[in-house]
């Protein structure tokens, strides 16, 4: 979570403090808030919490289509699934 008065940062602090901010975001796995001009322009983040991050987006969007699939449908039935799957490792195995 972001803290803002310790996790805003001007964009010419961080360029004079570049390897601090990479170390405290690292070590904090806390963002930081990249201003310029007053407004908020970037997000400097850690490399495991972004990959988490994308790994929760992309799961959003599988359980959004999944949703959608049901709805709008038609369904397969869980047997016609099964036999399919079948059909293509036995075409695999040819």
């Amino acid at each position: 979570m972001v803290n803002l008065s310790r996790d805003l940062k001007s964009i010419s602090y961080v360029k004079a403090h570049i390897t601090e901010v990479v170390d405290y975001v690292e070590d904090s796995k806390s963002p930081v808030v990249i201003t310029q001009n007053g407004e908020a322009k970037a997000v400097l983040m850690d490399i495991e919490s972004y990959e988490k991050t994308l790994h929760a987006v992309n799961l959003s969007k599988l359980l959004h289509l999944s949703e959608k699939s049901t709805i709008d449908g038609p369904l397969i039935p869980h047997e016609k699934v099964k036999e399919r799957i079948e059909e293509t490792l036995r075409l695999i195995k040819k």
